[in-house]
């Protein structure tokens, strides 16, 4: 009797894997073109998510010991920063590539312009991962938080190169789905080589779904390794005067805004106002084409605003009862300098929350809503530090907004616990950069 041969059950199932991408694409490639053609580079990254690089952009890496950072979108952007500048100064010889997946990520990203080359993540189709393997000549893989796909994490074990996880973390709301697909998860974890985690809750979530204990290390929350300039006096009056914020009030600025939250914030805004309170809004969607439709609610409510990208050189200041609605990129620090106050999105809604210690490390009070699974760590360590309130509802929001407005030593305190949060926090850095050393080419 002739026996068959035994089909490896992982070949099948990348093989069904690529099928449902291939599918997907047909609708995500018509959808990437169009929400590309407001930023202006439809084909560049349409080629960049296929594997297509052209020779002049490639240029940058000719030579050079090439490590590829992957960050998802803007939080992982800015989240990846610190270990950026730090691969730069201990390894001046090698290249960056930095990858997102988003077009507000890759923004970012260029804007921040500390990697050799920015691209579009490629689509994690076998044979698109295989020419980026083929075309770049990459040494180390890092991977920010939980973005695991599985081709290309596969074929960059197959080149024979490291892939780490780096400031890696398993959300509440994550956990249970992945957990659910742990068969099909656990051998992609496999094909890392170190995983740089968190928190000892994210190092105990990944070691249930199956990533080896022994390459697993707690090395804390990049974020806290952040660092921007804080203004000074001077400073802040020059951005005031170009965001048209100058006058005797205080300036409320509510970043990362998500659907739902606009109506809360500005119903509350304006019964703060009818009270008498000197406060001006400012509001910064998290998606900036989301303006539109933000500025059609604030027409139906009735409130005056003005746009970010129609204010000149000259213009009266805002005044309470009107609305800056920020509609332009990389603006977001800026516009947190300028604050007495921050409230940061993404959690009034069941999001999951955004980085409040960007507004921490400006030494701003902070504000944020209920639903913080995804920086619950962080949220922890605010409130216990005193430099963050979380708020439950609009009355909690009007409440809490009310008493900072009032109340300058409170906004002085609250800013000077966070930033002190952030120092005492700092070094995920290097024990990151540590782990990363013994997958590189040490500088001569």
């Amino acid at each position: 009797m002739i026996s068959r041969p035994e089909i490896d059950w992982r070949v099948l199932v990348y093989l069904l894997y690529d099928i449902i991408l291939f599918l997907a694409s047909l609708f995500l490639i018509p959808y990437g073109i169009i929400k590309g053609a407001r930023y202006g580079n439809v084909w560049q990254g349409l080629r960049e998510r296929l594997g297509l690089y052209s020779p002049q952009r490639l240029a940058a890496l000719k030579g050079k010991q090439v490590i590829w950072v992957h960050a998802v979108s803007v939080g992982e952007v800015r989240a990846a920063m610190p270990l950026v500048r730090s691969l730069k100064a201990t390894y001046p010889a090698a290249a960056i590539v930095l990858s997102s997946m988003t077009f507000t990520g890759q923004a970012i990203a260029r804007d921040m312009a500390k990697a050799d080359l920015c691209v579009f993540f490629p689509f994690d189709l076998s044979w698109v991962v295989r020419r980026v393997f083929e075309t770049i000549s990459i040494d180390l893989v890092l991977i920010v938080e939980t973005e695991i796909w599985p081709n290309f994490v596969r074929h960059a074990q197959q080149a024979k190169v490291p892939v780490v996880l780096v400031n890696g973390r398993i959300s509440d709301r994550s956990f249970p789905r992945y957990r659910a697909i742990r068969p099909l998860i656990q051998p992609v974890l496999g094909h890392f080589s170190a995983f740089c985690m968190q928190s000892e809750d994210d190092a105990r979530r990944i070691t249930t779904l199956g990533a080896p204990f022994e390459l697993i290390q707690v090395t804390g929350n990049l974020k806290f390794d952040m660092k921007t300039d804080i203004p000074d006096e001077n400073a802040i009056e020059t951005l005031k005067e170009r965001y048209h914020l100058v006058g005797d009030h205080r300036i409320w600025v509510a970043g990362s805004t998500r659907p739902g939250e606009e109506e809360v914030l500005v119903t509350a805004y304006r019964q703060l106002v009818s009270e008498g309170e000197p406060v001006v809004l400012v509001l910064v969607p998290r998606h900036i084409d989301r303006c539109r439709a933000i500025a059609d609610m604030l027409k139906h409510m009735g409130v005056t605003y003005v746009l970010r990208s129609a204010l000149g050189n000259t213009g009266a200041a805002l005044t309470p009862g009107e609305i800056l609605l920020v509609d332009t990129m990389g603006e977001m620090l800026n516009l947190y300098a300028t604050a007495d106050l921050v409230f940061v999105g993404g959690s009034l809604v069941a999001i999951g929350g955004h980085n409040i210690l960007e507004p921490a490390q400006l030494k701003k009070p902070v504000l944020f809503g209920p639903h913080m699974q995804n920086a619950k760590e962080v949220a922890r360590l605010l409130l216990e530090a005193q430099g963050g309130m979380q708020v439950d509802d609009l009355n909690d929001l009007v409440r809490k907004v009310r008493d900072l407005i009032s109340n300058p030593e409170l906004r002085q305190t609250m800013g000077s616990n966070g930033y002190h949060l952030l120092t005492q926090n700092a070094g995920a850095t290097s024990r990151t950069m540590a782990v990363i050393d013994s997958y590189l080419d040490q500088p001569s």
